[in-house]
């Protein structure tokens, strides 16, 4: 565990000033939509999964591939620096954690409360607000949600807010429904 709570600190630095310089420059928005675009290509793409976490591929093949990528989703200056700063650091493996951290002290700079929610396949902006609005309502206060797939679920959702988390997969009611055969 102690490799876990080593990203964990990293992506925090690496957030903190994000969000510092993103401040600044008054584009917390900009980059936040940024981040939002390369988690989805995190999630829809092995092979972009597979470029982050190589230890074999060269500092510079990754941030020529990574500033490439981001040059054709259209993301701002500063998110390419930053994500080029992470790769020259050779840190990409914890960039889906910075994404988050920086996700969430945006969230928290605002008053709104996070919940990770994680579905077997990529949901519609409208589905995200039907969410949001949902857990807001659950809640008590503005929610934002931090989407990522796993199509191990195979269907539902699993909803974690904080140290709170709502399971609704099919692959755990599959589980519950094994355990309970094996006890009958």
């Amino acid at each position: 565990m102690a490799a876990s709570g080593g990203v964990k600190e990293i992506a925090d630095r690496y957030a903190t000033a994000l969000f510092d310089l993103a401040s600044e420059q008054k584009q917390l928005d900009t980059v936040a939509d940024d981040l939002h675009q390369v988690e989805t290509m995190l999630d829809e793409s092995e092979d972009f999964r597979r470029l982050v976490r190589s230890p074999v591929i060269s500092r510079e093949e990754q941030g020529k591939a990574v500033a490439a990528l981001l040059e054709k989703a259209g993301a701002n200056d500063l998110t390419k620096n930053f994500v080029g700063y992470v790769a020259a650091n050779r840190r990409l493996f914890a960039l889906r954690a910075m994404i988050k951290a920086y996700l969430a002290m945006l969230a928290s700079s605002r008053g709104e409360v996070t919940a990770d929610v994680t579905s077997a396949k990529s949901l519609t902006k409208t589905r995200i607000a039907a969410i949001e609005k949902a857990l807001k309502q659950a809640v008590g206060k503005k929610v934002a949600v931090n989407h990522s797939v796993n199509p191990d679920l195979i269907g539902g959702l699993v909803v974690k807010i904080g140290s709170q988390m709502v399971d609704s997969s099919v692959s755990t009611q599959l589980q519950k429904l094994k355990l309970a055969m094996k006890g009958a």
